[in-house]
């Protein structure tokens, strides 16, 4: 079955759903009251999830959410959500890495993770966003924080531990103080985590006579020192001036143990490969910000500076044992990776008295980075060092307008961005990257209501996708003699062509969406006939293609309220020197189930998966994840019992054929896990006056 003839069955179901609910009896909608009471209290039971528009915005304030100790385990739990093992990244399924947003405000990951849980209000997942986001956003998850204006303070204090195969820790301490027109916010955590993870691949090089497999375990010991403080001054109930500063040292150790199977034509080798790594990352995250209102034009003006560096040094120590024999020394790998980023913007923002909002404004960013890399080869007795240096300057200035034209609301926007890359070796004189180029990102989004229940909206956006800086070095992992895994300095980012429509009936929506990509981004083999050395690193493919179908169908019914998605994906990525092997269906699904139990218990299970997926390139294994949680709020506490990934099924596998090697690769994740939580508050800050705005908008890429 081609694309082509299920892009048409998805429309054929697609229009027949909208015209069957179309054509149901109308519920009646909720009456809702609009006189002011006094002295009254009015006791809601509110639904965690709501939906609108395919946009989907999570009650974490009102939920068993607020007793998650951490942001990131949090976002792990929302629909579409995936947060990697190492918790450095998060992906939406079928959308890539999003734009994280706190208060409309750009964000990283280290941002997130100074963040108490107990200032989040909501979380909401924005699938179409709009051209005020920058351009490498297809989809945003927007973290909105409590707002209020009175004096006081509140300290957090939360502590969560974690049983896996080993033993996790988890400390916070969270505090603000507001006084007048000054708030002070400050926080500290310590996270002393101990991941385990296993990785094997097995892969034939026909015209090499090369048969090998190799099975890895990494054993981590990690410290973490997660910190951040803030200022915020209110200089009138317009203008505003904020100072920011936030960071996270990391320090790893952790051992890798690899046995590795090697036939190259008559030779055959068994490996045992020992080496000992050490890591530290270190970022911080500096900036300024200005707001005011602009009264003789009715013009809301920010301006802002914004400095993040992000540190790398990487040690290894390789030993290989062949053949039964003894254990030698094989390299000595010492690499560092540095990136300085500087930003600046401008937004300014008018409202018409018709309904209309113009939004417009510019950004410049500059980064440089250095890649040092220094290799000890015990074999030849030789060290082998490279310096490689990399510069980029972004421009970007936006438009958009947004109104209303008698029922219809509408948004579209221009975004234009330049942008001129370089790279170059010390040891060369010419420039192995050297790109200079301008693109344009128009985005648009319509919505006609039919009734006072139901909507149809239609959307299109461009975007683009750009490397972090980290994938623009030089450094490498060391797995065995055989095998390394690497990154690409000579890599374009990719552009996306989506377009999509969403039908809405009540809180239930109906979606279908097709996207495109030019040079999408993803790991491939290199092999080097002369070392024999196999290397995975990320490179441009010819172009990816997809089409989507889906539901989002949330339900309540007294003391239980659930919320489901189910996606049906095609999704098909072509490359020259790839084997395309097929393109079938295949489906997402997420299932949130809350109850309400007595004495202020609750009790949540979920769970999500996806079948087996063949995208035209790659073969993914199905998967299958369960987790349930506890939770009981009693004064000033809040506890939390949780179980995830209960049948141990964290497993993902995947199958591929490019540049004629052929491989089959298994990752487990150690993500069952047993953890107690407990935060307790004192003292209080109803709402908080506090803003801040993150000035970089390619903060993301820095990792």
């Amino acid at each position: 079955m081609n694309s082509n003839l299920l892009l048409k069955i998805f429309i054929i179901i697609y229009l027949f759903l909208f015209s069957l609910i179309a054509n149901a009896q109308n519920e009646t909608p909720k009456d809702s009251i609009s006189k002011e009471l006094q002295e009254v209290i009015v006791k809601q039971h509110k639904k965690a999830f709501t939906n609108n528009n395919g946009n989907i915005k999570v009650d974490v304030a009102n939920s068993i959410y607020n007793t998650i100790p951490n942001p990131v385990d949090l976002l792990a739990k929302l629909p579409l959500v995936q947060v990697s093992s190492d918790r450095e990244k998060i992906t939406l399924v079928g959308k890539g890495n999003p734009l994280i947003y706190i208060d409309n405000q750009k964000a990283e990951m280290s941002d997130l993770n100074a963040l108490a849980v107990s200032d989040i209000k909501t979380i909401e997942i924005i699938q179409n966003p709009s051209s005020k986001y920058e351009a490498s956003g297809r989809a945003v998850i927007l973290i909105t924080r409590k707002l209020s204006k009175k004096d006081s303070f509140r300290t957090e204090i939360s502590e969560m531990a974690s049983f896996k195969k080993n033993y996790n820790n988890y400390l916070g301490f969270n505090s603000n103080f507001k006084k007048n027109k000054v708030e002070l916010k400050a926080n500290f955590n310590y996270n002393r985590r101990n991941p385990w993870e296993n990785h094997s691949i097995a892969y034939e090089i026909p015209q090499a006579s090369i048969v090998s497999n190799y099975d890895v375990t990494a054993d981590s010991k990690v410290h973490e020192y997660i910190f951040g403080g803030g200022l915020f001054y209110k200089i009138n109930e317009d203008d505003y001036f904020s100072i920011n500063a936030s960071g996270k040292l990391r320090h790893d150790t952790f051992p890798i143990n690899t046995f590795t199977y090697d036939k190259n034509q008559d030779e055959e080798n068994n490996v045992l490969t020992w080496s000992d790594n050490t890591s530290k990352k270190n970022f911080v995250n500096a900036f300024i910000n200005y707001s005011k209102k602009l009264k003789f034009i009715d013009t809301k003006l920010f301006t802002g500076f914004q400095y993040s560096n992000f540190n790398q040094h990487l040690w290894s120590l390789v030993e290989n044992k062949f053949n039964e024999t003894e254990f030698e020394l094989s390299q000595n790998r010492d690499q560092k990776f540095n990136v300085d980023v500087f930003s600046s913007r401008i937004d300014l923002e008018k409202k018409f008295k018709n309904e209309m909002n113009w939004e417009y404004g510019g950004l410049y960013l500059q980064a440089k980075s250095k890649s040092d890399v220094s290799i000890f080869n015990y074999d030849e007795n030789e060290n082998a060092i490279s310096n490689y240096n990399f510069k980029e300057q972004n421009t970007a200035g936006y438009t958009q307008l947004s109104g209303k034209i008698k029922k219809m609301d509408f948004s579209v926007g221009l975004r234009v961005e330049n942008t001129n890359v370089s790279g170059v070796f010390k040891s060369q004189s010419l420039p192995v990257l050297d790109k200079n180029y301008t693109n344009l990102f128009p985005k648009a989004q319509f919505t006609v209501p039919i009734d006072s229940t139901k909507s149809i909206s239609l959307n299109y956006a461009k975007s683009i996708v750009r490397p972090n800086y980290s994938r623009l070095s030089q450094i490498s992992t060391y797995i065995n003699p055989y095998f390394l895994y690497g990154n690409s300095m000579n890599i374009d980012p990719a552009v996306v062509d989506e377009i999509s429509s969403t039908f809405q009936y009540h809180d239930k929506t109906v979606k279908l969406s097709y996207y495109g990509v030019k040079n999408p981004m993803y790991s491939s083999f290199i092999f080097n006939k002369e070392t024999n050395v196999l290397t995975i690193s990320e490179v441009n493919f010819n172009k990816e293609t997809g089409v989507s179908l889906d539901f989002e169908l949330p339900f309540s019914y007294k003391f239980w309220t659930t919320t489901n998605s189910l996606v049906f994906y095609l999704e098909k990525v072509e490359d020259q020197a790839a084997v395309f092997m097929k393109s079938k269906p295949y489906v997402y699904y997420y299932s949130n189930n809350e109850f309400d139990l007595t004495k202020g218990y609750k009790f949540v299970i979920g769970w999500w998966g996806a079948t087996k997926q063949y995208k035209g390139i790659y073969e993914h294994g199905a998967n299958f994840i369960m987790d349930m949680s506890l939770a009981k709020t009693f004064k000033n506490w809040n506890c939390t019992l949780s179980f995830n990934d209960l049948f141990r099924t964290t497993i993902y596998k995947e199958q591929l054929t490019i540049n004629d090697v052929n491989s089959k690769s298994r990752y487990l994740v150690d993500a069952r896990e047993i953890s107690i939580a407990v935060r307790y508050t004192f003292g209080k800050v109803k709402n908080s006056d506090y803003k801040e705005k993150s000035i970089n908008e390619n903060e993301s890429r820095i990792r």
